[in-house]
């Protein structure tokens, strides 16, 4: 089954790719998650005439990504985002998120798979880089900022980040520690359970040698 996606997911593609997947994928899991939608004929030459449109900004010679990436140096993205109070995002800031911005502020067309970060997580102070054109290549300055507000210092992100990391390290240790007791208790409970199962290993030794000694049948008895 043919989706556009609507987002970037990971090991499947950027958002406004056309890709093939189960239909039971698609389905279960990705329409009903606004994630994709069915790529019908009329969708699919709409993206294809938006993305001709743009290529026409994108660099075709050393010279002119030169220029472009000169101006990206000097650029920098803003995206106001929803974080929790430890500075996590809900959701994150993808390649495409940050071409799409790039084509807004500057018109410039990047191509998606050639910036080279993971999705960013967390509000903060980014450099990003992306290559321009072969050889070319250029870092851009971004901050994540929280939805209404602004970037505290450096010191207080790396702060809120290690308390959160702490807090999870805590949560896993609690898991471990819950998991061992489990397992306490099932090895106490099989160990309980031992001499019953003597007792019936024993039963069942008699009746066999119960049936082994049983006389047999005459002719008359039966």
């Amino acid at each position: 089954m043919q989706i556009i996606l609507l987002t970037d997911v990971e090991k499947l593609g950027l958002r406004g790719d056309v890709v093939d997947v189960a239909r039971g994928y698609a389905r279960n899991y990705l329409l009903p998650r606004r994630m994709a939608e069915t790529a019908t004929p009329g969708l699919v030459a709409e993206l294809r005439r938006v993305d001709a449109q743009r290529a026409k900004h994108e660099a075709r010679t050393t010279d002119q990504a030169s220029e472009i990436a000169e101006v990206l140096g000097k650029t920098v993205l803003r995206f106001e985002v929803k974080a929790g109070p430890t500075g996590s995002l809900f959701g994150s800031v993808t390649p495409s998120d940050v071409a799409d911005e790039i084509w807004r502020a500057r018109k410039i067309r990047v191509d998606r798979r050639k910036i080279s970060i993971d999705p960013i997580k967390r509000i903060g102070r980014y450099s990003i880089p992306i290559e321009v054109f072969s050889d070319v290549r250029v870092e851009v300055k971004t901050l994540v900022v929280p939805e209404g507000g602004e970037l505290p210092p450096e010191e207080e992100l790396a702060a809120l980040e290690a308390a959160e990391a702490e807090a999870a390290a805590a949560v896993q240790a609690e898991a471990e520690t819950a998991s061992v007791d489990i397992d306490s208790v099932i090895a106490e409970g099989l160990s309980e359970d031992e001499p019953a199962a003597e007792v019936v290993v024993v039963a069942d030794e008699t009746l066999t040698e119960a049936l082994v000694t049983e006389e047999p049948l005459t002719e008359t008895e039966e």
